[in-house]
């Protein structure tokens, strides 16, 4: 699996039609028309996302491996 920052995850989420609702801290909180879930992606900088967090969100946002 290839690692990526938050802000990378970010882009890829935005392509996908997921829109940035607010930014807390350095949690940037996106939502989609017609789905309840809400993602937090941690933008720290240029520091990678840890693994499990970053399968979670792929899982939620339904992104396959091969759009990183």
């Amino acid at each position: 699996m290839k690692i990526i920052t938050g802000k990378e995850l970010c882009r890829i989420l935005e392509k996908k039609g997921w829109i940035l609702k607010r930014i807390t801290g350095s949690h940037h909180i996106y939502t989609k028309e017609g789905r309840r879930e809400r993602i937090s992606v941690p933008v720290h900088k240029n520091k990678p996302l840890k693994i499990g967090l970053l399968r979670y969100i792929m899982k939620l946002a339904q992104i396959e491996e091969e759009e990183l």
